[in-house]
Formats: structure tokens, C-alpha cells, sequence
């Protein structure tokens, strides 16, 4: 044969393996859209959903503590755009082996598929029973493996570029419309699945949320004092809106739960196990409490903090109807999806406010906050007792079981420590010389903040002016007057709890009970 005929060869084996990449990703693409819709038909695991929820649970700690500190909320969009990324990769890479070893394609997409199907049979999630789990998976399997089967058999067989055999014309077998008519079916289903399932209609909807109504609490929350606000600009505001608390959880999607079947079980080591609807809980005593709450993810200053007015059913007296046993000294409450929190029996006991909420500022919970029902313990970091989405609350000992979180290294039980921060000005702001003011936020959940301070440079700590106290569950601001002189300079707060404690100067990452370390900010003065 001619070096001609060799490299017209080369060139048609280079072609082929680029329609069998891009068939490839059309086979794929038509698998994730339908398992996508029947994810949203049937209620069951979506197969992106599946495969990032399982990352996100074997993905080591200092891997999540690194997505938490530097992506913050974007870090879930950006494990699904992940995750869609590496199906893309995996697709042409498939497609473009099966130009050579079709058997080898068709193996890698079943793998694809099995891929999915693992991920919802041994990962968290939302649906109810194996069938439905399982099934958007195994959607996403047959239609993928099929697409990618009807795909090899329109590039026909494939011509060796060792081959001493010169082919006699064109591509031998190559049926370019079946190809392409077989390629766009897949890609216009695919796509056409994606869009149907974000339009399937779902009996659970903002209008089913707003329709809850919440009765007036028989115990209101306390007016708030006059000056518990700091009149300073840029200062958190006392009551953070419901859009800006901050969100830190383990799921891709909300959980959109139907109020209506809802139910929470009470059991474990009790005399009586209870099964609360939420029209049972609607039907209790409520109480109204603004308690601040703060993620054990949030670092030396960081933006995991906020403090809200919730209604709810003190979760005292649920025990109490249940009857606790003697030797029980936990509870483990778990989410909708399957997450487990661990919580000390003694602070649901001890006359704080813990509730199971329903409401959070004025309105039942927002979705991405719980909604019906959620755990609030003030005093605890979330991890260790703020389940949203709750539905089952088991008494127990800490030495029978271990929650979600314990399990990766975070620590059995973990009070919130003293923090402070430095809202204004912000870091490397330039400000004018003369008089000026700084102002922040305090927090010591459960004891209360007695006093702040702010060093200037290397200077001698100075008081600043608290706020108003709202009640010893949430946080304080303050605001320090200085005078500036034109250089730059480093402003440094501390705070002390209402039990006399100062907040420790010792630097720690988050990992394993909260940070903790002085926060400060540098401005520039002119």
C-alpha cells in the first residue's frame, strides 16, 4: 500500500475516533437527562445528586474544610459543574475508544451507569424506598449503554491504520445520517429530559410553604431593647433576614418537604415512643426566641453567623411526655436524607431554649432552613444539634452511636466559644484621619458577652460601647471610637462572656470544636 493510502487511513481513523468522542457525549448526555427526568417523575435519587452527595461524604476532612473556607455557598454549584465536567471527560474518552474497541465502550459506559446506580443505593437521600432510589440510574444505564451501542454500529467497522488493505472508497460502513440523525436523537433527548425534569411539577411548593400557618405563640419572645442596635453603617444587622443566613450543609439540593406527611418519631431509650405531625406540633405550646446561631465551619472572623426570631416546640417537654430513661445521655436526630447529629441530653434538659422550630422570622422556615421543622439549641455549634429537616430524634447513649460528623473527625460534643469580629471598617479600607469608629459583633451563646475591647497597633486594650443586651442567647454589637493618624494601622477585638471568661489569643482552625484566635483588620488612614 502507498504512504498515500496509509495517511489517508491515519486521517480516517483520526476522523472516526472524533464522531465516536462526540457520540460518546451524546449517549451520556441522553442517559443523565432521562435519569434526570425520572429522578423528577418518580422521586428518586438524580444521578448527578447521587454521584456529589457520595464525593462530599468520602471526601476527606481537610478537602471539605478547604471548600468551605475558600468557595463558601458556591461550593456546591461548583462540585455539580465538577462532576458534570468529569462526564463530559469520561464520555469522549469512552466514545473515543470505541472507535478501535467498541466492546471496550460499550464495558466503560455500563460502568457509567453501575456508577450511578452504586451511588444511590449506598448514599444519603431523599427517597423513600429502594425501587425509587435505584431507578433514575438504572434509566441512565440502558439509555446511555443503548446510545452509545446505536452510536458504534452507525460508525461500522473500523479500518486498522496497520492495515495493508487500501479501502476502496470513502469510510467503509460509515452511514453519515444514521450517525448524525442518531447522535442529535440523543442530544435533543438529553437535553429535553434536563429541561422537562427542572418543569415537572412538585406537590411541594413555595405556595404549600407560605400556606402553613403558625399560631401565635403562647410564650412571645421579649421587646427589644431601644439601643440594641449600634447605630453604625455596615454593622450586621441585629435580626439577619432569612435571604442572608448564612447555609452550610451537606446536600446538592433543598429538600422540599410535604408538611402534610410529614412526621417526627420520638423514641429509644424512652417509657413512650411519639409520633408528632406537624399539626400535632402546631397544636402545642409555642415559644417565640431570637437565639443566634454560628457554624463550627466559621473561621476567626468569618461570615457563618446569624441570629434570627424563632417559634417552635421546646423540645424539653416533648422528653418530658416521652419519658426519659435513666442512663441515656444523647440524643441522635437525623435529617430527611439520612445525615445523623448527636446532641447532649443535658442541653435539651437544662432549661435553655431548645426547640424544634417551625418558624423563622415572622414566617414558616424557608426551605433551605429546615422547613417544616428543625432543631435550634442555643449554646451548641449546628453540628452538634441544629438537624434541619428533621424527622426522627432517638435517645440514646453517646457510647451506642456515632453521628455524621463525629465520624470524620469532628468532636462529640462542642459548645460555641466566645468570638468576636470587626465589621467596619473592613480589611484594607481607607479612611480619613481624625475620628473615627469601628463596630462588630460578639458572641457567646448561652452566656451572654459582659465586655469588648479593641487594641489599636500594639497599644493597651480599650473598652467599647456594647449594644444593648437582647438576651444572653444572641450576639451583641459594639462600636469603639478612636482617633486616627494618617499611617496604617492594626485594629484587633476581644470579648469577654458573661461568666467572666476572656477570648482566648490562641489560634485554631475549626477543626475539631470551632476556631478560635483574635480577629483584627488593618486600615489605612490618609
Amino acid at each position: 500500500m502507498s504512504l498515500m493510502s496509509h495517511r489517508r487511513i491515519r486521517a480516517m481513523g483520526g476522523r472516526r475516533r472524533i464522531r465516536a468522542a462526540a457520540g460518546g457525549l451524546a449517549a451520556a448526555v441522553a442517559g443523565l437527562g432521562l435519569g434526570e427526568l425520572t429522578a423528577a417523575l418518580a422521586g428518586g435519587t438524580s444521578p448527578v445528586v447521587g454521584v456529589g452527595t457520595q464525593l462530599i461524604d468520602l471526601a476527606p476532612g481537610p478537602a471539605k474544610d478547604w471548600a468551605v473556607k475558600n468557595l463558601g455557598t458556591a461550593d456546591k454549584p461548583i462540585l455539580v459543574g465538577g462532576v458534570l465536567f468529569a462526564v463530559v471527560v469520561f464520555a469522549l474518552v469512552a466514545g473515543a475508544v470505541g472507535a478501535s474497541r467498541p466492546r471496550v465502550a460499550v464495558g466503560l459506559t455500563v460502568g457509567f451507569g453501575a456508577l450511578a446506580i452504586l451511588a444511590a443505593a449506598t448514599g444519603r437521600t431523599l427517597a423513600a424506598d429502594p425501587f425509587t432510589r435505584l431507578l433514575p440510574g438504572v434509566v441512565t444505564l440502558i439509555v446511555a449503554t443503548g446510545g452509545m451501542i446505536l452510536i458504534l454500529k452507525a460508525l461500522g467497522p473500523n479500518v486498522p491504520e496497520t492495515s495493508k488493505t487500501e479501502p476502496a472508497s470513502g469510510v467503509p460502513g460509515f452511514d453519515r445520517r444514521r450517525f448524525l440523525t442518531t447522535a442529535m436523537a440523543l442530544g435533543v433527548a438529553g437535553a429535553a429530559g434536563v429541561v422537562s425534569s427542572r418543569l415537572v411539577p412538585g406537590g411541594v411548593d413555595e405556595a404549600t410553604r407560605r400556606a402553613v400557618r403558625i399560631p401565635a405563640p403562647g410564650s412571645p419572645a421579649r421587646a427589644l431593647p431601644s439601643g440594641v442596635s449600634a447605630d453604625v453603617a455596615g454593622v450586621s444587622r441585629f435580626m439577619t433576614p432569612n435571604k442572608s443566613f448564612y447555609r452550610v450543609d451537606t446536600l446538592l439540593t433543598v429538600p422540599k418537604v410535604d408538611p402534610r406527611n410529614w412526621e417526627l418519631r420520638v423514641h429509644g431509650m424512652v417509657d413512650r415512643e411519639l409520633r408528632l405531625s406537624l399539626a400535632d406540633l402546631l397544636d402545642r405550646r409555642l415559644v417565640e426566641r431570637d437565639i443566634t446561631l454560628t457554624c463550627v465551619s466559621n473561621e476567626v472572623g468569618g461570615p457563618y453567623v446569624g441570629n434570627a426570631r424563632w417559634i417552635g416546640v421546646p423540645i424539653a417537654e416533648i422528653l418530658r411526655e416521652a419519658g426519659v430513661r435513666t442512663g441515656a445521655d444523647a440524643v441522635k436526630s437525623t435529617s430527611v436524607d439520612g445525615l445523623t447529629i448527636g446532641t447532649p441530653l443535658a442541653a435539651l434538659t437544662d432549661g435553655r431554649d431548645a426547640m424544634f422550630a417551625v418558624a423563622m422570622n415572622g414566617e414558616p422556615l424557608p426551605f433551605e432552613h429546615g422547613f417544616p421543622v428543625r432543631m435550634v439549641v442555643p449554646g451548641l455549634y449546628g453540628y452538634v444539634s441544629a438537624t434541619k429537616w428533621i424527622v426522627d430524634f432517638e435517645v440514646t447513649r453517646f457510647a451506642d452511636f456515632s453521628a455524621y460528623w463525629t465520624d470524620r473527625g469532628w468532636a462529640v460534643e462542642a459548645p460555641i466559644k466566645t468570638a468576636s469580629r470587626i465589621d467596619v471598617p473592613k480589611g484594607f479600607a481607607t479612611i480619613k484621619a481624625g475620628p473615627a469608629v469601628a463596630a462588630g459583633v460578639a458572641w457567646a451563646q448561652h452566656r451572654g458577652i459582659a465586655n469588648v475591647e479593641v487594641q489599636v497597633d500594639n497599644g493597651p486594650w480599650q473598652p467599647a460601647t456594647l449594644a444593648d443586651e437582647a438576651s444572653i442567647d444572641t450576639w451583641r454589637q459594639w462600636t469603639f471610637r478612636w482617633h486616627a493618624t494618617p499611617g496604617n494601622h492594626k485594629l484587633t477585638v476581644r470579648a469577654t462572656d458573661g461568666e467572666g471568661k476572656l477570648q482566648t489569643a490562641d489560634r485554631a482552625a475549626p477543626r475539631p470544636n470551632g476556631s478560635s484566635g483574635l480577629h483584627n483588620t488593618v486600615v489605612m488612614v490618609e
